[in-house]
């Protein structure tokens, strides 16, 4: 008889659902994070998960959702492709149980889970005035999206209560992604007037904005402060570290699994949107 390793199991614990996650794996530079949290929450849940990659296609984002729902999964655990509602629209419309993560939408009619993006951008941007910069530029993400929506009004209300003066000169689109972004801030710099300071409307378009930078030989915190969104690695080992709003990846996956089981349970209950607030990290790109 062959002895068993003390960390296996003797048995598996029952699966309750079967849940397919579709996200794109390499979109956002948190998304094995987010991951890891949603794999921890089902199984502590008793649920078995279906992964599948959606390249963050709109159209790939509908050929993957087709397979899982072939393959009968109990819900849909799904972080949406940038571009239109078709999916979404379509997983309501069947009844499908389902939960948008990360971005979110501005709809009422299905569970969703998100950081909270209108006064965590707006606390970045007071942050910034108060070390005296008047004129702080914004790189926003990828346009119609709701995330970069309430992240640019955040900026505007960050302005307001600093008083300081809306210019849409300051505002550029960067994409979401690190190249847009790094266009983004040559247009800024190359601009009249020119930022001092710059905020930034999501994680992976820091990294552009840093290289843009240093491209410029321009030195972050003390000839150009920067702020941003995430909590990456690499934004604590350069020098200066990053100064950013890190969203709760870890809490945001326990949530979106918590809801989908709790959809599964109560199919008539009204729909649910989460508001994670983000947390703060201050470090020396703000040039404090």
């Amino acid at each position: 008889m062959t002895a068993l390793a003390p960390e296996v199991p003797l048995w598996d614990p029952p699966v309750t659902h079967r849940f397919g996650v579709a996200l794109g794996r390499h979109s956002n530079p948190y998304n094995d994070r987010l991951l890891r949290a949603v794999r921890g929450a089902a199984a502590r849940a008793g649920c078995d998960l279906l992964l599948a990659d959606t390249g963050d296609s709109v159209r790939e984002e509908a050929a993957v959702v087709r397979a899982l729902r072939a393959d009968r999964v109990d819900g849909v655990l799904l972080v949406p492709a940038p571009g239109d509602d078709a999916v979404v629209n379509g997983l309501v419309r069947m009844g499908v149980p389902t939960v948008l993560v990360d971005r979110i939408a501005g709809r009422n009619d299905i569970d969703q889970v998100g950081s909270e993006n209108i006064q965590a951008m707006s606390a970045l941007v007071e942050h910034l005035a108060q070390r005296r910069h008047r004129r702080i530029a914004l790189i926003t993400g990828e346009s119609g999206s709701t995330v970069s929506e309430e992240r640019a009004l955040g900026y505007r209300f960050g302005l307001e209560r600093a008083g300081l003066r809306y210019n849409p000169e300051l505002v550029a689109c960067g994409m979401s992604s690190a190249g847009g972004a790094a266009r983004a801030a040559g247009k800024l710099l190359d601009g009249w007037p020119s930022p001092t300071a710059i905020a930034v409307a999501g994680e992976a378009m820091l990294i552009g904005v840093q290289w843009e930078a240093h491209r410029r030989g321009i030195r972050i915190g003390s000839e150009l402060a920067v702020v941003g969104y995430g909590d990456m690695d690499w934004a604590r080992t350069v020098s200066p570290g990053i100064t950013t709003m890190a969203q709760p990846i870890s809490e945001m996956g326990r949530r979106a699994i918590q809801l989908l089981v709790e959809r599964c349970r109560e199919p008539e209950r009204r729909p649910e949107a989460v508001r994670l607030a983000p947390r703060f990290l201050h470090r020396g790109s703000c040039g404090c």
